[in-house]
C-alpha cells in the first residue's frame, strides 16, 4: 500500500430546530497532496492525536445533508438488489416507498453518534488508518464485487466519501457494539446487583425468588435418534447428550459426568447479552431438567438512545488522503462445486497457536469439539474483523503444536492429530495458501516442544516424550537439518524458548525428575550448545512463560509441585540470573501467556490453585523490577490454554479453555490506558434458528445457544461488504426455536416457535424485521392461530400462511397473515390434512403443498394442497408416494415438489425421495444411485435447475459434511465436494443467493457460528419477460425469452402446460379472459425442468 498522508478532520456539531435533538456533523477534510509530515500532537495518553501537514491544506466539507444524500444512494443500491418475491402481484416499489427521510437521517445520526461514543467513552477515535483498512478489507474480501462496484460508484468512486459514508458506518457500529458488550462501566452495576441477588438467594430452590428471569428446559436422551419434540422436551442424540453433560459437569464442578451434581447453582456466567446461572434440578439416566436464571444487560440501542439526549461535544479525528482500493474478484470467484469460508469468529478452541504478522493475528489449529482441527482465522484489530483461512492443502488437524511467523509465512509443525505428528505447513497470508513442510530428515513426531524463528530458519526442540533432539527448518529450500545433541540440555517437554538474535535459549520444563531449572543456549551457526547456569536460577518448573527483552530472558510463573508466582531475568552475556520481585506480583499460575511490549512483560490468565482459571495478570518492568496489575474491568473471561500476541500497541488474547469448554472470544489490552475491549463475536453461536435471503444480505435470527437458552439476537451478513452486522433487539420478539421465517420483499416475518418460560410453552407471537431500518414491529395477536412450534410457513406474494405444528396438542389449523393490514384469517379445516409436526411446505405458484410429518403416533406420507384464494384443501395422492417420514426436506422446482431424506421413527434414515406433480396429482420416485447417505435435519435449496441437500445427522448419529445435487431432468445425483466444506452439522440453515448456497450455524458438537458458501454454477439460464395488453378486449400476453437451446419450448401459465411450441424466442398468449386477472408464466426446455424464472402479468380491469 502507498504511504498515507495524514491530515486533520474537524467534526463540528450543529443544533437544528428539530422537534427532537439530532446530531448534525460537518466533516472538514484538510488535505494536501504529497505533503510531508512533521511532528505530532499528543493526547493525554502520549499517543499521536493527528499529524499536521506542512503545506497549506485544501479544504473539503461534508455536510449533514450530503451524508443523508449519500446514505440514500447506498440504500438505493441495496434496494435494487433486494429480492421482490416473484409471487407478489404488485410491482416492486421505489426506495422512497419503503424508506422514509427520517429513517435515512436516523442511520446517519446513528453512525455519527457511534463514532463520537468510541472517542468519548473508550478514547479510541476512529482513525484514517482504520477507515483505509476497512475500505481495503471490503475491496479485498467482497463476495459480490459487482455490488461493491455499484456502492463505490454511487459514492462517486471518491475514496473520501467512501471512507466516511460506507466504511465509517460499518466500522463504528462493529467497534461500538463489541466494546460495549462486556464493559463493566455500563454493566457493572447490574453485575453487582446480580451477585448480591444470588448471594441473598444461594440455593436452587430460591432461583425463582431472584429478580432474574427464570426458565426450565428438559433434555431427553434419545438413543434411537428420535426427533426433537416440543411436547416431550429437547431430545438429544447420544453424542449431544454426552457432549452437553460434560459441559454441565465442568460448569458445576462435577467429575465424572456420571456423578453430575443436582441442586447446585453454577458460578455466575456472562455472555454479550446477559448474566446467568444454571442448575440441574433433576437427572436420571436419560432425562435431565436444567434451570436457568438470567439478567439481561441493557441493550446498546437503549444505552445509545439515552445518549442521544445529551449534548454532543465537538470532536477531533484523524483523516487522510485516502486511496481508492481496487476491488478484487479472487475472493468472490465462484467455481462450480467449490466451498469458500464465511467471515466470522473461528470455532471455540484451546491449545491452538497464534502469530502476529504486523497487521493481523493468525490463529490456527487447536482442540475443537473433541478433536484437533485444521481450521483457523485472521483477525485484524484495525477493523475488528475476522477472515477464515483456507483449508486447501492445510496440514491435518492438530493441537499442542507450534507456530512461528517468518515475515511472509506462518509455519506450523508437530502436535497431536491422528496421533503425534512430525508434519507441518507454511501458510502464506498474501495468497491465502498452504504448502506442506518436508518430512525428509524432519525431527521425530512430538508435542510440548518449542519453536523459534531466527530470521532464516525455524528451530524446534524438545517435547514429548522427553526429547532433547530438534531440527532447523529452512523454508526457502524446504529442508531440515538436525540440531546437535552434543552437550544438549536434558530431555524435556513443556519448556520455553526465546531467540536472542544470535542464539536460542531454552529453559525449564518437565524432565525425568519433574520440573527443571536448567537450560541451554544453542547457536545454529556453529550447531553448538552451552549450558545456562543454575546459580540463582528460579526453581524448577514447567508450563511457565518467557519473553526476550533485547538483552535478557525473563521467566515467570509455571508449576513445580504447585503453581508459582516467582521468576527470574537471565542475562546470556554474563550467564547470570536476577530474581524478579514478588511485590505486587500476580497470583501464582501456569498455562498462562506472556508478551513483551517493548518495555514490559505482560502476563495474563492461566490456572491457579486447584486448577482454577484466572482472568488476572500483571505488567513487569525489568528496569524498575516492579509489577503493576492489569485491570480486571471488562477483562475477558478467565481461561487457560489461550494465546496472546503483541500488536505494537495492544496485547490480544483469544480462545482458551474454561470449565465449560473452549472459548471463541477474547480481548485487547492497552497498557497505556490499562483498559480492555473485546474481540468481535457477531453473531453468537446457535442452532434451531432461521435465516432468509433478501437479495442483499442473509438475516439470521434467534434459536438456541450453547447453554440451551433461547436468544432474540441475530445478524445480517452482507456479502458485498463481507461483513456481519447485529440485528436490533429493540422491540424484537422473545427468543425462541422451531419458529418460522419468510421474506416478504421488504421485511423478514418470524412467527411461532417454542419459548423458555418458567414452564416450556409455545408461542403465537412474532415480528416483522426491516433490514433497511434495522427495526422490528410486532405481528398482531388478534385472530392469531393457536400457539405452536415445528410448524411451516410459506409466502404467497401478499400473505404468510402458517400451518400445522405442535402447541398443547398436534395441530391441523393455520392462518394467513397480511403484513399490509397486520391481520390474520384462519385457514379452513375442511378437508385439511391430519394434524402433524415436522412436515414440509412449499409454495407452488398458487397453492401451498404440505407433506409428511409426525401426527402424534406415527410418521405419515399424506399431504394436502391449500388454495388461499378459495380457502380450500385438496389431498395429495398417496399412490407411489415416498415412505412415511418426518424431518425431511422439500423444495419447489417450478413444476414439482421434490422431497428427500428424513426419518421414520425407527431404524430408517432415508436417502430416498419423490417428485410430486400437482398438475397430475402424481408421484415419481427420485433415483437412489449416487445419492447422499440417509439423514435427517439436512437442508435443501433449489437453484433453478437442481436441488442441493447438505448436512444433517445419519443413522450412526454422525454429522456428515457431505451433500448432493439432484437434477430432476436427468433424475441423477452428483455429490458435493468435501474440500474446504464446513464441519458437518444439523439444525443449521441454508439459503440460495442465485449463485451460491450459504449454510450457517447449527449443531456440530456444540452450537456453531461458522458456515460456508457453496458455489453451484448451472450454466446458461433461460430469461423470460412478459408484457400484457388488451387485444379486442381480451387479456393478451407477449412472452419473450432467451437462453433456451432446445428445438421446442414448453409454456406454462399458472403452473399448467398450455403449449409446446418451436423455440423462436417469443410467443403470444391470448388468454380468452376479459376481466381482472393475474397470470404467472414460465417457459422450459421441452420435456425438461430447465426453466426460466416466473414472469407475472396483472390485468386490473
Amino acid at each position: 500500500m502507498a504511504k498515507t498522508n495524514l491530515t486533520k478532520i474537524s467534526l463540528a456539531v450543529f443544533a437544528p430546530a428539530f422537534s427532537t435533538p439530532r446530531v448534525l456533523v460537518a466533516l472538514i477534510l484538510c488535505a494536501a497532496a504529497g505533503s510531508g509530515l512533521t511532528g505530532t500532537l499528543a493526547d493525554t495518553t502520549g499517543k499521536p492525536a493527528f499529524f499536521r501537514p506542512e503545506a497549506p491544506a485544501k479544504v473539503r466539507t461534508l455536510m449533514y445533508s450530503e451524508r443523508v444524500a449519500y446514505q440514500r444512494a447506498i440504500e438505493n443500491v441495496y434496494w435494487r438488489h433486494r429480492v421482490w418475491p416473484k409471487e407478489r402481484p404488485d410491482p416492486k416499489p421505489s426506495l422512497d416507498a419503503v424508506m422514509s427521510q427520517a429513517q435515512l437521517e436516523a442511520k446517519v445520526e446513528d453512525y455519527l453518534r457511534n463514532s463520537q461514543a468510541l472517542e468519548d467513552h473508550w478514547r479510541r477515535p476512529i482513525t484514517a488508518e482504520q477507515l483505509q483498512a476497512e475500505m481495503d478489507r471490503m475491496a479485498q474480501h467482497t463476495k459480490q464485487p459487482e455490488v461493491l462496484r455499484e456502492l463505490f460508484a454511487a459514492l462517486g468512486n471518491d475514496p473520501f466519501i467512501i471512507a466516511e459514508c460506507l466504511a465509517r458506518p460499518e466500522l463504528s457500529g462493529r467497534l461500538l457494539r463489541n466494546f460495549y458488550a462486556h464493559d463493566e462501566r455500563f454493566h457493572g452495576e447490574l453485575k453487582r446487583r446480580v451477585e448480591a441477588d444470588l448471594g441473598a438467594h444461594p440455593t436452587v430452590r430460591q432461583m425463582q425468588q431472584t429478580s432474574g428471569k427464570y426458565s426450565e428446559i428438559e433434555l431427553v436422551r434419545s438413543d434411537s435418534g428420535e426427533s426433537n419434540r416440543i411436547d416431550s422436551g429437547l431430545k438429544l442424540t447420544k453424542r449431544e447428550w454426552d457432549d452437553n453433560l460434560q459441559t454441565l459437569a465442568a460448569m458445576l464442578g462435577s467429575a465424572p459426568t456420571t456423578q453430575i451434581k443436582t441442586g447446585i447453582l453454577s458460578p455466575l456466567q456472562e455472555d454479550d447479552e446477559r448474566y446467568y446461572a444454571t442448575a440441574v434440578l433433576k437427572k436420571s439416566e436419560d432425562r435431565l431438567t436444567l434451570a436457568t436464571v438470567e439478567w439481561r444487560k441493557e441493550s446498546l440501542e437503549s444505552w445509545r438512545a439515552k445518549a442521544e439526549n445529551q449534548k454532543p461535544r465537538v470532536t477531533v479525528a484523524v483523516a487522510a488522503n485516502y486511496i481508492l482500493p481496487a476491488i478484487s474478484t479472487v475472493a468472490s470467484g465462484c467455481a462450480d462445486d467449490t466451498w469458500m469460508a464465511m467471515p466470522g469468529t473461528p470455532s471455540a478452541r484451546f491449545s491452538h497457536t497464534a502469530v502476529w504478522t504486523g497487521s493481523e493475528m493468525i490463529v490456527w489449529g487447536g482442540w475443537v469439539n473433541g478433536q484437533g482441527t485444521n481450521t483457523g482465522g485472521r483477525y485484524n484489530p484495525s477493523t475488528d474483523s475476522w477472515m477464515a483461512i483456507s483449508m486447501n492443502n492445510a496440514p491435518d488437524g492438530r493441537f499442542l503444536h507450534t507456530a512461528v511467523w517468518s515475515g511472509t509465512e506462518m509455519i506450523v509443525w508437530g502436535g497431536i492429530g491422528n496421533g503425534t505428528v512430525n508434519t507441518g505447513g507454511r501458510y502464506n497470508a498474501e495468497t491465502d495458501s498452504w504448502t506442506a513442510t518436508s518430512t525428509i530428515n524432519a525431527p521425530s513426531a512430538r508435542y510440548g516442544h518449542t519453536a523459534v524463528w531466527t530470521g532464516r530458519e525455524m528451530i524446534i526442540w524438545g517435547g514429548y516424550s522427553l526429547l532433547n533432539t530438534g531440527g532447523s527448518y529452512n523454508p526457502s529450500n524446504d529442508r531440515w537439518t538436525a540440531t546437535s545433541t552434543t552437550n544438549a540440555p536434558e530431555a524435556r517437554r513443556d519448556h520455553t524458548a526465546v531467540w536472542t538474535g544470535r542464539e536460542m535459549i531454552i529453559w525449564g520444563g518437565h524432565g525425568q525428575g519433574g520440573g527443571l531449572n536448567s537450560g541451554g543456549k544453542y547457536n545454529p551457526t556453529t550447531d553448538r550448545w552451552i549450558a545456562t547456569t543454575t546459580g540463582n536460577a528460579p526453581s524448577g518448573r514447567e508450563l511457565h512463560m518467557t519473553v526476550w527483552t533485547g538483552s535478557e530472558m525473563i521467566v515467570w510463573g509455571g508449576t513445580g509441585l504447585f503453581p508459582l508466582n516467582s521468576g527470574g531475568r537471565y542475562n546470556p552475556s554474563s550467564d547470570s540470573w536476577t530474581a524478579t520481585s514478588f511485590v505486587n506480583a500476580p497470583e501464582a499460575r501456569y498455562s498462562h501467556t506472556a508478551v513483551w511490549s517493548g518495555s514490559e512483560m505482560i502476563v495474563w490468565g492461566g490456572l491457579g490453585d486447584e486448577q482454577y482459571s484466572l482472568n488476572t495478570g500483571g505488567r513487569y518492568n525489568p528496569i524498575a523490577d516492579t509489577w503493576t496489575a492489569t485491570s480486571t474491568v471488562s477483562a475477558p473471561a478467565r481461561r487457560s490454554g489461550h494465546t496472546a500476541v503483541w500488536s505494537g500497541s495492544e496485547m490480544i488474547v483469544w480462545g482458551g479453555l474454561v470449565s465449560v469448554g473452549g472459548l471463541e472470544f477474547g480481548g485487547r489490552y492497552d497498557p497505556g490506558t490499562n483498559s480492555w475491549v473485546g474481540v468481535t463475536n457477531i453473531p453468537s453461536a446457535r442452532n434451531w434458528h432461521t435465516t432468509v435471503w433478501t437479495g442483499s444480505e442473509m438475516i439470521v435470527w434467534s434459536g438456541l445457544d450453547e447453554h440451551f437458552v433461547y436468544i432474540n439476537t441475530g445478524g445480517r451478513y452482507n456479502p458485498g461488504l463481507d461483513s456481519w452486522t447485529a440485528t436490533s433487539v429493540t422491540n424484537a420478539p422473545a427468543g425462541r426455536y422451531q419458529h418460522t421465517a419468510v421474506w416478504s420483499g421488504s421485511e423478514m416475518i418470524v412467527w411461532g416457535g417454542g419459548y423458555d418460560g418458567p414452564n416450556f410453552s409455545p408461542l403465537n407471537t412474532g415480528g416483522r424485521y426491516n433490514p433497511g431500518a434495522d427495526s422490528w414491529i410486532a405481528t398482531s395477536t388478534t385472530n392469531v392461530p393457536a400457539a405452536r412450534g415445528s410448524h411451516t410457513a410459506v409466502w404467497t406474494g401478499n400473505t404468510m400462511v402458517v400451518w400445522g405444528g405442535f402447541g398443547t396438542r398436534y395441530l391441523n389449523t393455520g392462518g394467513r397473515y397480511n403484513p399490509d393490514t397486520d391481520s390474520w384469517i384462519a385457514t379452513s379445516r375442511t378437508n385439511a390434512p391430519s394434524s402433524r409436526e415436522y412436515h414440509t411446505a412449499v409454495w407452488a405458484e398458487s397453492e401451498m403443498i404440505i407433506w409428511g410429518g409426525f401426527d402424534g403416533s406415527s410418521q405419515v406420507n399424506t399431504g394436502g394442497r391449500y388454495d388461499p384464494d378459495t380457502d380450500s384443501w385438496i389431498p395429495t395422492s398417496v399412490t407411489d408416494a415416498p415412505q412415511e417420514r418426518e424431518l425431511h426436506t422439500a423444495v419447489w422446482s417450478g413444476t414439482e415438489m421434490i422431497v428427500w431424506g428424513g426419518y421414520n421413527g425407527g431404524p430408517s434414515y432415508f436417502n430416498t425421495g419423490g417428485r410430486y406433480n400437482p398438475r397430475t396429482n402424481s408421484w415419481t420416485a427420485t433415483s437412489t444411485a449416487n445419492t447422499p447417505s440417509g439423514r435427517l435435519l439436512s437442508t435443501a435449496v433449489w437453484t433453478n435447475n437442481e436441488m442441493i441437500v447438505w448436512g444433517g445427522q445419519d443413522e450412526n448419529f454422525a454429522l456428515p459434511n457431505t451433500g448432493g445435487r439432484y437434477n430432476p431432468n436427468t433424475d441423477s445425483w452428483t455429490a458435493t465436494t468435501t474440500t474446504n466444506a464446513p464441519d458437518g452439522r444439523y439444525a443449521h440453515t441454508a439459503v440460495w443467493t442465485g449463485s451460491e448456497m450459504i449454510v450457517w450455524g447449527g449443531y456440530n458438537g456444540g452450537a456453531s457460528n461458522t458456515g460456508g458458501r457453496y458455489c453451484a454454477q448451472a450454466g446458461p439460464s433461460i430469461t423470460l419477460s412478459a408484457a400484457g395488453r388488451k387485444v379486442g378486449g381480451i387479456n393478451t400476453v407477449l412472452l419473450t425469452w432467451s437462453g433456451a437451446t432446445s428445438a421446442n419450448i414448453d409454456v406454462y401459465r399458472n403452473g399448467i402446460l398450455i403449449a409446446t411450441i418451436p423455440n423462436t424466442g417469443s410467443s403470444t398468449d391470448s388468454t380468452g379472459d376479459t376481466s381482472r386477472a393475474r397470470y404467472t408464466y414460465r417457459v422450459c426446455e421441452a420435456g425438461t425442468q430447465t426453466c426460466s424464472s416466473n414472469a407475472r402479468v396483472t390485468f386490473r380491469r
